[in-house]
């Protein structure tokens, strides 16, 4: 994993990555099912990752990793954990288990606060290794590690990590601050979860409320039926022409019969529904059994 912590390279804002963070958001529901996502509800715990003043260094490690194993679901999977000195925060040897080597940046002996961080993006790596999925780009693959540990209650502690100020700034993982914040917000919408309240780095708190917002808009946008005035206008407009203007999040196509129907992406899951064209309509999600109005 990455970590940046120098003035003089800045921290990259936005939203980037944002077509491979949803594509990784709908990988995770079809690899563990509507069902295996319900069962990450509980976010890893603040106090998991809290290091004692006069904690061992080597013995709170492990008990972190041990931690973030019970949190990402785990079985028979433990973590070795060591310090040295590379340009990297952190490095995981993936082979067969049980168990995993994860290397970890010597500037965290010191800087403890984030080792949890850290740790959670190599565990992450761990799980994905053993449910294998995988993206086939190495860079996508990072983005795809990044999001599930957010998605599945670990990756907040990686959004936490970023902090900046007058002659510093700190940020793990490769997603941006946003896009954390982003991810963090369709988590808290499917599970009723509010990570505010864990964040110690304004910084992170701001990262995740501009996330929360572009998530709270997908949730209003057509042909959803919650979908503001100008959206309904767009279209209306779009489904009269019968094809949607760059940019838009759905499409018109026909079916076998010539009748017009639309597609999108569920807003909860990302999987893309096909609706007929025909005015208020309630549909289900297949993929994450979410129900939406809709006005096509």
């Amino acid at each position: 994993m990455t970590w940046n912590g120098r003035r003089a390279s800045p921290v990259e804002h936005g939203f980037p990555h944002l077509d491979t963070v949803r594509a990784a958001i709908t990988a995770l529901f079809r690899r563990l099912s509507y069902e295996g996502i319900r069962t990450y509800d509980t976010s890893f715990s603040p106090a998991d990752a809290a290091f004692g003043a006069d904690e061992d260094l080597h013995l709170g490690a492990h008990r972190v990793a041990s931690a973030i194993v019970r949190a990402l679901r785990l079985p028979d999977a433990r973590m070795v954990v060591c310090f040295g000195a590379m340009e990297q925060a952190a490095t995981v040897e993936l082979t067969a288990g049980p168990e995993y080597f994860i290397e970890v940046n010597d500037r965290f002996r010191t800087h403890r606060r984030d080792l949890a961080a850290a740790l959670a993006h190599e565990v992450t790596h761990v799980l994905l290794h053993r449910l294998d999925l995988r993206f086939p780009l190495t860079a996508d693959n990072e983005i795809l590690t990044d999001t599930a540990a957010a998605y599945l209650g670990a990756g907040w502690l990686l959004l936490d990590a970023y902090r900046q100020d007058e002659l510093t700034h700190q940020k793990l993982g490769y997603l941006t601050p946003e896009e954390f914040g982003y991810v963090l917000a369709r988590r808290g919408l499917l599970l009723g979860e509010d990570p505010s309240p864990w964040f110690t780095s304004p910084q992170a708190y701001e990262a995740y409320v501009r996330g929360r917002a572009l998530a709270q808009r997908e949730l209003r946008r057509a042909p959803l039926a919650a979908a503001d005035r100008a959206e309904r206008r767009r279209y209306t407009r779009d489904r009269r022409a019968g094809t949607a203007a760059p940019g838009a999040p759905y499409r018109f196509e026909r079916d076998p019969a010539g009748d017009a129907r639309v597609s999108f992406p569920c807003p909860v899951c990302g999987q893309r529904l096909r609706l007929p064209v025909r005015g208020p309509v309630r549909a289900r999600c297949g993929l994450c059994r979410t129900v939406l109005d809709c006005d096509t």
